[in-house]
């Protein structure tokens, strides 16, 4: 019998043996329950915690059968979070009512990331390889074993360009119906880039974040001699520059700080901030901009309250406090936009002092492919009057002197993103980099879309249409994959069906929420030790924390009134962008070429 036959009767009958196969190829073990292979005739399948028994752990005990009848499915619960606003409006004002519910958001988002880590891309197993290195991505499911067979007998994985042109491919622009701004999408990318840094030299399951988590390196470097590059090293503040009474980054030759501008970047225009791949658009400049006029900022609120305290003192604490502020901005602000939900977010680490929980995290993997959300960038770029293809946007910081911060934020605010689930918005200019996303998920041995839906408590899709609600797209996938089961993670994220009015699909969300809650709530100043007025320089530290916003952190850096700043595009008329020529902006037309737009992933969002 050979080994194709095999697998089949494996995985469809779980009783079969073959020689020279390794059972757990076929995954017999359900429910998180872990196989161990016992030579090529045998295996046990550890249900331990799972809830579940019996040879295959598909058998639910007592309390887990219960738990699942009452337990109402996600969408379900999204429905209701996103309907019943006057019900809402009532809870979000009853102080103990809301704490509840957003203390069982955070342990039940919280708890479906294991931590501490089990696996990297060389270790489908336990070992404490796989736990103590930091220098991996951690992996939330394992890797594909490599004497395993990806073919289960219907057809090999399609090739990854044909892929993207025929289901991920814009061919028109479809805008996000949750009114997502492009403010929002430059943030997206600016906050990830601190902990998604893949070490390219070393392979895609690497990274160079060693921090895995929020810790503002794309603001301060991401070693201490770049961060010593960019300090001032007088009253805690960084350095700068200033044009027309405002600061703005330091120029390169001034700081000798690497970062990464093509040759046609004059050197007056080459700015020099924490993360060297800033420089790729506008977006990402302005944002690097705000958060060193903010750093700077509050080293003068602070030196007003602590005359006494030194240069390191008051770069210290800034930066403890700055993480702060960006953690109450991502959820009582990014996120809070993100949910739809009519119940308020907030950010309030005091809700988990009484939760076992621990203060760590680790990036997966996973979680950085989820976050290729590219299909939120528009078909070309309007600031104030004026229109740029993405030729003209990439590596133009002329464009972040031309029209101010405050110009760019407002411009940024009006103009809405992409939708990014329900398949065909990626912009052409950005095709190269999904390619390649796929062919590192194979390198790194990825388990397909429907196996993360079940280690996220989500029922595996039974048909491509049951996945998209598309007929057309559907009969695209099954001409590529030919079987529901055989989808890539990121392209069934891509290719999902939105919730309805929403920018994402079911699993995007369901995914996207543990790791990112378990990220920003595992941050030290989180933990009882730290989350306390002392750390932050006292209570008026303490107080830029708790009242930080979105609003607040740009109202407070720029120079005059403050503009239209949101993560969701205003209710006002803005120019139509659907007209734009597509041909225009495809990355080989730019005159870069896609290895320098890729390096060090600077195009991810």
């Amino acid at each position: 019998m050979n080994k194709t036959v095999c697998l089949l009767l494996l995985v469809n009958l779980k009783i079969f043996f073959c020689d020279g196969l390794d059972p757990c190829c076929a995954d017999p073990c359900q429910n998180r329950g872990v196989c161990v292979s016992k030579g090529s005739d045998s295996y046990e399948c550890d249900c331990t915690r799972t809830g579940f028994y019996d040879q295959n752990c598909t058998t639910p005990e007592l309390s887990t059968w219960i738990a699942s009848m009452l337990k109402p499915n996600p969408n379900t619960v999204h429905y209701i979070l996103t309907h019943y606003k006057w019900i809402w409006d009532i809870i979000n004002n009853i102080s103990f009512l809301r704490d509840a519910i957003m203390r069982y958001v955070l342990t039940s988002r919280s708890n479906l990331v294991d931590s501490p880590p089990i696996y990297n891309a060389d270790y489908g197993y336990k070992s404490w390889e796989a736990f103590s290195n930091l220098s991996y991505y951690t992996r939330t499911l394992p890797p594909l074993p490599k004497h395993c067979s990806t073919d289960t007998g219907a057809r090999t994985l399609p090739d990854a360009k044909l892929v993207v042109e025929k289901v991920l491919l814009r061919r028109r622009f479809i805008p996000d119906p949750q009114d997502t701004s492009l403010m929002f999408a430059f943030f997206a990318q600016h906050f990830t880039h601190q902990f998604f840094k893949s070490d390219m030299k070393k392979g895609p399951a690497f990274t160079k974040a060693l921090g895995h988590g929020v810790d503002l390196s794309h603001v301060y470097g991401d070693t201490l001699e770049r961060q010593h590059k960019l300090r001032l090293f007088k009253d805690g503040k960084l350095k700068y520059q200033v044009v027309d009474g405002e600061l703005y980054p330091p120029l390169v030759r001034e700081v000798q700080a690497e970062m990464h501008y093509p040759p046609h970047v004059p050197e007056e225009h080459r700015f020099a901030v924490g993360h060297e791949a800033f420089g790729l658009v506008p977006g990402l400049m302005m944002y690097a901009t705000i958060w060193l006029r903010e750093h700077n900022r509050v080293c003068d609120v602070l030196k007003q309250e602590h005359p006494d305290w030194d240069d390191e003192h008051l770069f210290q604490t800034t930066r403890l406090i700055l993480i702060g502020e960006t953690i109450k901005i991502v959820i009582e602000d990014y996120v809070q936009h993100l949910s739809g939900y009519h119940f308020k977010l907030k950010f309030d680490p005091q809700l988990l002092f009484s939760e076992k929980f621990q203060y760590q995290n680790r990036i997966a993997s996973e979680f950085n492919t989820l976050y290729h959300w590219h299909p939120l960038l528009p078909d070309a770029f309007q600031v104030q009057e004026k229109m740029y293809t993405y030729p003209q946007f990439f590596f133009n910081n002329s464009i972040v002197m031309e029209h101010g911060i405050s110009n760019l934020v407002e411009s940024f605010t009006k103009q809405r993103a992409g939708r990014i689930s329900g398949g065909r918005n990626l912009p052409p200019a950005v095709q190269g980099m999904a390619i390649k996303v796929l062919e590192q998920n194979r390198e790194t041995r990825y388990q397909s879309f429907n196996a993360y839906r079940k280690r996220f408590n989500m029922r595996p899709y039974r048909s491509f249409e049951d996945m998209t609600g598309d007929k057309e797209l559907a009969a695209e996938l099954e001409s590529l994959y030919g079987d529901v089961d055989s989808v890539e993670f990121y392209t069934g994220l891509l290719v999902e069906k939105p919730r309805s009015g929403a920018v994402f699909g079911e699993t995007m969300v369901e995914m996207g929420a543990p790791y990112s809650l378990k990220g920003l709530l595992g941050n030290p100043i989180c933990s009882p030790q730290y989350w306390m007025p002392s750390t932050f320089g006292g209570t008026v530290g303490f107080e830029i924390v708790n009242s930080a916003s979105l609003k607040k952190l740009v109202c407070l850096n720029v120079k005059g009134p403050c503009p239209m700043v949101s993560f969701k595009v205003p209710d006002i008329k803005v120019h139509s962008l659907t007209n734009v020529n597509l041909s225009s902006t495809s990355s080989i037309n730019s005159g870069i070429s896609p290895t320098v737009l890729l390096k060090e992933r600077t195009s991810e969002l």
